[in-house]
């Protein structure tokens, strides 16, 4: 049986692969492309709500409880995510961008996109030194996540002045430093024992604030009933994938 590390690490180029998945929708019309990624935000959602409190917190409090320490560093996540968008100007821009994002904005977008995919790494590799299970649910609910995150940050990228090609070569590097997260959490971890639960809460309160203020957002923006209802039922389904993936582990 392949070891976590191994894991972790296929897990996270695949990942890291998504970066390109821009050029599949670049020249879909922005009418379109808006209707799929509204239902992909709101099933990622779910995916991210489902997967903190579905596998990394019950992982990270079944040996000793849901303590005040846990509780501590799942705020910490929720804070530092807070932080992060504060102080380097980050904004996940899921919906299809326009011509009003000019090419500074687009390298702060880059600096952005590879700070947040290192802690994508940490996570997935935090999440496969705790099981299996837990690292294949945290894997879906990133690759979930990243897909109209990725086609996001390629139009950023096309628009702020970025040829096709060097679009998707920057939006791959940039992707590439999940590896190194995904490396730090396993060697971190391999030394220091007990961290990986630390890891995971940490991580559960990155995906709540990634979900609830980043994602949630973007779903009110849409006000029409029927694609209201749907917005529901994908984020449902969301959920359900993580329930499903508690099965199956």
């Amino acid at each position: 049986m392949l070891s976590a590390a191994i894991l972790a690490l296929i897990s996270v180029l695949l990942v890291s692969l998504v970066s390109i998945v821009g050029i599949i929708f670049l020249g879909m019309k922005a009418e379109r492309l808006k209707d799929i990624l509204i239902y992909m935000i709101s099933f990622s959602a779910g995916a991210m709500f489902g997967d903190a409190f579905l596998h990394m917190l019950p992982e990270a409090t079944s040996e000793f409880g849901f303590t005040k320490e846990i509780s501590l560093v799942v705020l910490f996540g929720i804070g530092f995510s807070f932080i992060v968008e504060k102080v380097i100007h980050w904004r996940h821009c899921h919906m299809p961008i326009t011509k009003e994002h000019h090419h500074p904005f687009a390298l702060m977008n880059l600096w952005g996109d590879a700070f947040h995919n290192l802690i994508d790494g940490l996570i997935i590799g935090a999440s496969y030194l705790a099981s299996l299970p837990v690292g294949l649910a945290t894997t879906t609910a990133v690759i979930l996540h990243e897909i109209p995150q990725e086609i996001a940050d390629y139009g950023v990228l096309i628009h702020g002045g970025f040829s096709r090609k060097k679009a998707l070569l920057v939006n791959f590097l940039t992707a590439l430093t999940a590896v190194i997260g995904t490396l730090l959490a396993l060697i971190i971890g391999a030394r220091i024992e007990g961290i990986v639960v630390y890891f995971l809460a940490f991580a559960a309160g990155n995906f709540i604030y990634i979900a609830g203020a980043d994602l949630i957002p973007e779903l009110h923006k849409e006000v029409k009933l029927q694609k209201s209802f749907m917005q529901v039922v994908t984020f449902a389904l969301g959920v359900f994938v993580m329930m499903a993936l508690l099965v199956v582990g």
